[in-house]
């Protein structure tokens, strides 16, 4: 529980802090590391990200070399007929949308059994984009820290 509202509260701190959200900061500008971290077999930041997103659950494999993150089934305390499982892909070492990709599978208890049931296309690309995020501000956290 207290891991999914730490995710939530990150969501919430994402959604804020969003680039032109505050019109008062001065522009300055921005030195980045560079965005090919590869000291793994594949792009650091999106790793790091990815472990960082999931980890609400427990994993089931998190392979650096190949790029694969697996999850077991998660179930929210909130909604105990319901559980989740999550497979991360990063393709590529370069820091870019289309070197990543996110698989959820999910199911509902019915009568005691476990059904497969549809994952909506928005949460995958919601789970993406925060990894994708999390990916660009360790990037920058990388110069400025």
């Amino acid at each position: 529980m207290a891991r999914l509202k730490t995710v939530a509260a990150a969501l919430v701190v994402l959604a804020v802090a969003a680039p032109g959200c505050s019109r008062n900061r001065e522009a300055a500008p921005v030195k980045l590391a560079p965005s090919r971290m590869t000291a793994i077999g594949v792009n650091a930041y999106l790793w790091r990200a990815a472990l960082d997103t999931v980890s609400f659950a427990p994993l089931l494999q998190a392979d650096a070399n190949t790029g694969v993150i697996i999850t077991d089934w998660y179930a929210n305390p909130n909604t105990p007929g319901e559980r989740v499982k999550l497979t991360v892909t990063i393709l590529d070492q370069d820091l870019r949308a289309d070197a990543l990709r996110v698989a959820a599978s999910r199911e509902v208890n019915q009568n005691g059994a476990w059904v497969g049931a549809p994952v909506s296309a928005s949460t995958v690309q919601k789970l993406e984009d925060i990894i994708l995020t999390r990916a660009r501000d360790i990037r920058r956290a990388t110069v400025s820290g």
